[in-house]
Formats: C-alpha cells, structure tokens, sequence
C-alpha cells in the first residue's frame, strides 16, 4: 500500500506533512516528500489523515472483556473475590477464545497493534491471535499456593507446552512469556522454579507489582522486603521483565527495577477505577526505567481505548509532581508505542521508519476537535479521541478500517460472547 500525501509523526514523534509513505510485505519501504517508483499496490488517499505508530499494549487480560462492567464500585480484594473469580470459575476454552476475538477487534478498532497478555486457556489465545494476524505476548498466569514442586502443576506444565507449541508462531508475530501472576499468590519456591525456567529458555517474563498498598505492605511483613526486592532475590529479574503497575514502588525498588532493565506497565486508568493510586512515572523515567503502557482488564477500565489511556497517562503524572511540565506529549506516545514493542521483544517495530514492520495506525484529522494544529503530538494526546482511528496495519496487512474488521467474523464473535456473558453471569450468582 502507498500512502499518498499523509501527514505522519516520524521516528521522533515530529510532525512530517504531506509525506508519501510505502509499505512491502510485512515491512515499510519508503518514506518521503517525492512520489516514489514501483508498485505499492492500492494507494490510500491521505488527505486530511494522520499516520502513527500503532499501539503496543504492554499489560491486558484480553479474554476479560466478557467481564466489562460487570464489577463496578468495588476495591480489589472485593472485585476480585465478589465478582471476578466466581464469573471465571465457569470460564471454558470456547469462551476465552470469542472473547479474545472481542477484545482483538476492540484493540485494532483503537490502534492496538499488540498486547501482553497474562490468562489461562492460553492455546485458544494464540489461536485467536493467530487467526486474527495480530501480534500478541501471550502468558499462562502461574499461581501457587502451597510449597510443592512447580514443575509438577498443571500450571507450568501449561506455561511449558504453550511455549514450545507456540512461541515464533504466526510468522513470529507471537511470542509465549513466562507470567507469575504476583507475589501474593504464589511461594518463594514457585517464584525461584519459574524464574530458573525463564532463565533455561532465555524467555521473557511478566508480573504483577505492587499494584495496591496493601500487597506491598503484607509483602514487607511477610519477608521483610518490598515485592521489587523479593523477586530481584529469587531471580525472576534475571530475565528481560515487563512489572505491571508499579504503584506503590520506593526509592530502592526504582534503583532496583533499572539495574535489572524491567520495563513498567503503567495502567493508569485501571488503578484510577480501583482506587489502587498513581504510578511514580516521572521518577521512574528520571531513574531511566523504561515505562511503557497498559489497560489492564476490561473489567477493571471498561474501554480499550488507547489514546484515552496515553491522555491520562500524561495526567496524572502531571497531578502526581504538581508539575505540569513532566511526561511531554512525545514522551507519552513513546510509551504507548516503541517503550511497549521494546518490552516484548520487537525491536523492529513502534516506530515509523524505513525498514521497520508496518505495524501503523490511521487518524482521521478532518472533526472539528483536531482544529487548528499547533502541534500534532499535542493533538493526539490531548484533542484526539479513539473513535478518529480509521485503519490499523500488523505487518503490513490491514485488519480494521472504517468499521470492517476483514480477519473477524463479527456477527459470530458478538452472538458467541453474549451467550457467554448470559451464562457465566447466572452462574456466578447462583
């Protein structure tokens, strides 16, 4: 495809006007102001259009969107024991993959291009992501709540064949992670055996971290050190590591996640809706920790409405320092984009350049809300809106534009995923 006379933000988030841009195969293969030679094939007329990045959602549970709304006004141990975990007693294979299938469609519809996933029937996952053509960190999220041997529960034994059946499937565009769900829910033993697992395979890891005050306070009670500082200990750091959350995180545990390279995945309107705090962004990046960012569930945002999440990204560490000078509008779309590829392992992608993948998302500029323009970066955080996203592109194949989802059959996924709702709701609250 030849993108004809668009506007762009280019590898450093400047504003480039009335650019010609072509994609090759999986690849972007040219750039600039003179029309270029060669068939491109279609030619996309980008008048009055943006081209970006597309998104990299760096901490979701996809297959959660059977779950929005369904849990509201709730603090987390609340949300989770009231409402979460019943619901997801019920869950089935067929039920995870439709719902995957929903929450891909809403992720390409808001530019999401790929996301790091942490669930469980993680084979239907990848399907879906396979299936769909989007890019996908998929992790079977380990528990453990007794000392017994990791190595021989049907969770790692799950994380084990899900690696080795799909890891660089799809064309590579999807990798397995090793997830350990979170320091409350499992044993120094758990967390040192899938951390040494980690290391065997040279894999990539994600968890959760102090997302609330009370976790990382009862952490420090039970083993007298931060969550940060327990799993540096054990090991689970030695491997490249996405941290999700990072709330309530101290001046060591920053020290600590930079020494060990572990990117954070700030979730800020997840912990805005459970009340769970702000993420030290600011000084996160001073300490040059590579922040990148996330939804969360559906179930604890309600939207996978990515440029909602970089707006209050920018927010609220605005609010947090009292200084409205920190986290700059090309800082934000760097988390939301090349901070998010980098942490999964994508070093070919998040950026518009000339032999990158054509992992690229399309803005409609022509409503009145994104006139007139003084800045462009300023535009898409502040004045844009998820719903101005007309096409988004993995590897250079369109799979969302104007309203069509080519790889989605989506009168199927929404009739299948509202008779799970109806019965997993019913079971739930019996």
């Amino acid at each position: 495809m030849l993108f004809r006379g668009i506007d762009m933000l280019d590898e450093h988030f400047v504003w480039q006007k009335n650019v010609h841009v072509g994609v090759h195969g999986d690849r972007i293969a040219y750039i600039g102001k003179e029309l270029p030679t060669g068939d491109f094939g279609e030619i996309y007329d980008g008048s009055a259009k943006l081209l970006l990045p597309g998104f990299f959602n760096s901490h979701a549970h996809t297959p959660m969107v059977l779950m929005r709304g369904y849990g509201e006004n709730l603090a987390l141990h609340d949300w989770l024991t009231t409402r979460i975990f019943p619901f997801e007693a019920g869950l089935t294979a067929n039920d995870v993959y439709y719902a995957t299938l929903l929450g891909y469609a809403e992720s390409l519809r808001y530019g999401i291009v790929s996301t790091t996933d942490m669930y469980y029937f993680c084979d239907e996952m990848a399907r879906a992501a396979i299936e769909t053509g989007v890019k996908a960190n998929i992790g079977r999220g380990v528990t453990s709540f007794t000392d017994e041997d990791l190595y021989q529960s049907i969770a790692f034994r799950e994380t084990k064949e899900l690696y080795e059946n799909y890891h660089e499937s799809g064309d590579g565009r999807i990798k397995i992670d090793i997830s350990l769900h979170a320091e409350y829910t499992s044993t120094p033993r758990a967390v040192r055996q899938l951390a040494d697992y980690a290391r065997k395979i040279d894999g990539r890891m994600h968890v959760h971290l102090s997302e609330t005050k009370i976790e990382h306070e009862e952490c420090k009670t039970r083993h007298q050190k931060t969550p940060a500082a327990y799993f540096a200990d054990l090991g689970l750091f030695d491997v490249p590591t996405t941290a999700a959350h990072c709330v309530w995180v101290e001046d060591d545990d920053i020290a600590i996640l930079k020494d060990k390279g572990v990117t954070v995945a700030s979730n800020p309107i997840s912990n805005l809706k459970l009340a769970s705090g702000i993420c030290p962004v600011h000084a996160l990046r001073a300490a040059g920790v590579p922040v990148a960012l996330g939804t969360d569930s559906v179930a604890s945002n309600n939207s996978l409405n990515f440029i909602e999440e970089i707006k209050a990204f920018a927010l609220l560490a605005k609010q947090r320092e009292a200084d409205p000078t920190v986290v700059t509008p090309v800082q934000a779309l760097q988390a939301a984009t090349r901070s998010g590829a980098l942490a999964q392992g994508r070093s070919d992608s998040g950026l518009l350049k000339t032999g990158y993948r054509a992992d690229l998302a399309v803005l409609d500029l022509s409503g009145p809300q994104l006139h007139p323009v003084y800045d462009m970066a300023t535009h898409v955080v502040y004045s844009a809106s998820g719903s101005d996203i007309c096409l988004t592109m993995v590897d250079g194949k369109i799979l969302y534009r104007d309203g069509l989802f080519p790889t989605i059959d989506m009168e199927r996924v929404r009739f299948e995923t509202a008779g799970s709702a109806a019965r997993l709701s019913a079971g739930a609250s019996s």
